[in-house]
């Protein structure tokens, strides 16, 4: 079993999405970026500096706040979304229409993230189970597995790969280490390079709380697939989602 890894290149996806020098406050006030305060290394898109980021809502009202923060966020995600390699969306959907089964296994917000995934799949026709409920099956060595964790060395969605790999099920990981654990061992490594809960020196830098940008970037890729899905298998004929939607909830 041939191990696949791809990660982000400078392939212009989304690349509308440009790094301002100079970014505008609401109401004509404007604040210069700082010099960053870290040399700038490969993997480092030059986000809002960490200086910046008590000055960031600075002198502006709790309304204004919220602009400045939806600006920056749809700004640190276009650094993201820029840098990912176009071939994730095929090698993703390759892994996932090969599969009779699919599993997934993530915790925290990334298990939520996954969760509404799996569910559009179900609503394709997929055969999805969630890792840990009470009603999953066991693991087939044709079934897929698809673990989510920014640092790639969350405990259970490592354990579960291990034991995926252990009977011989495809493994698929979504992470923003490439050298992680979780990385290393999936037969197929899907790299998003957002910020994770260790904001660890080589990822790019946020004014966002730890993991955000990175679950952030994860949620969007998701479900640009799902967009796809939506596309190509329904040609986005609402009722023929709706078919397969909940009617006891």
């Amino acid at each position: 079993m041939r191990k696949k890894s791809l990660s982000p290149k400078n392939t212009g996806l989304f690349s509308s999405f440009m790094l301002r020098f100079l970014l505008p406050f609401p109401k004509g006030q404007t604040a210069w970026i700082l010099p960053m305060d870290r040399d700038h290394k490969e993997g480092n898109m030059g986000y809002l500096p960490r200086a910046r980021r008590e000055v960031f809502f600075s002198g502006i009202s709790r309304e204004d706040r919220l602009v400045r923060a939806l600006d920056q966020m749809v700004e640190e995600l276009g650094g993201v979304f820029s840098r990912l390699a176009p071939e994730l969306a095929g090698t993703l959907l390759k892994e996932v229409e090969a599969a009779p089964r699919i599993f997934g296994c993530a915790v925290g917000r990334s298990g939520f993230i996954l969760r509404g995934f799996l569910m559009r799949l179900m609503h394709f026709g997929f055969t999805v189970f969630v890792v840990g409920e009470t009603i999953t099956p066991r693991l087939q060595p044709q079934d897929l597995l698809i673990v989510i964790s920014g640092s790639g060395e969350t405990a259970q969605p490592r354990e579960v790969l291990r034991r995926a790999n252990a009977v011989g099920a495809r493994t698929l990981a979504i992470t923003a280490d490439r050298n992680s654990t979780i990385a290393r061992e999936a037969d197929v490594v899907i790299h998003i390079p957002g910020t994770t809960k260790l904001t660890l020196k080589q990822e790019p830098d946020s004014v966002q709380c730890p993991g955000s940008l990175f679950e952030q970037a994860c949620f969007l890729f998701l479900e640009s697939i799902v967009l796809i899905l939506y596309k190509e298998r329904l040609d986005h004929n609402h009722q023929a989602m709706l078919a397969r939607h909940a009617d006891v909830e």
